[in-house]
């Protein structure tokens, strides 16, 4: 008995497609990690490249913490986008941008009614546990956000 094993006709075409969806959405992916780093950065006493460059230790860890809380809203956002790539991207787009404004929103106030000094916190050579609450409520702010996009 012999066994023929055949690629539908439209493979080739679907292949093609497949593989520029996940460019095209990893350049939105990107495109809003970079958006929320900044968005991070731009909200966040100091400026954190120059702090995480230096080695300092709170810094890293609540960019870190910022940066997964962002990809974790960039992933529900591009994972619930529409079927038809086209809408999928742009609605990737606009929730993803729309989670981290409201992600950066969410951490500061919560930053402000917890009373942390966040600048004082990242700015400081030695490891200070606060700054692993402020890694907690962006990571668990960003689930929040994701799943409030889906």
């Amino acid at each position: 008995m012999n066994t023929t094993l055949a690629l539908s006709d439209t493979f080739g075409s679907d292949l093609v497609r497949g593989i520029g969806a996940i460019l095209l959405y990893g350049v939105i992916g990107l495109l809003l990690m970079f958006a929320g780093f900044y968005a991070i950065d731009w909200t966040t006493p100091g400026k954190l490249s120059k702090l995480v460059t230096q080695g300092l230790p709170n810094a890293v860890i609540v960019t870190a913490s910022g940066l997964l809380s962002m990809a974790f809203i960039v992933v529900v956002a591009i994972f619930n986008s529409a079927s038809d790539l086209t809408e999928g991207l742009i609605t990737s787009l606009v929730y993803g941008l729309l989670g981290i404004v409201v992600q950066v929103i969410a951490v500061r106030l919560l930053e402000w009614a917890t009373r942390i000094d966040v600048a004082s916190t990242i700015e400081s050579e030695k490891f200070a546990p606060v700054s692993i609450v402020v890694a907690a409520a962006h990571i668990g702010l960003g689930l929040v956000v994701a799943v409030g996009i889906s």
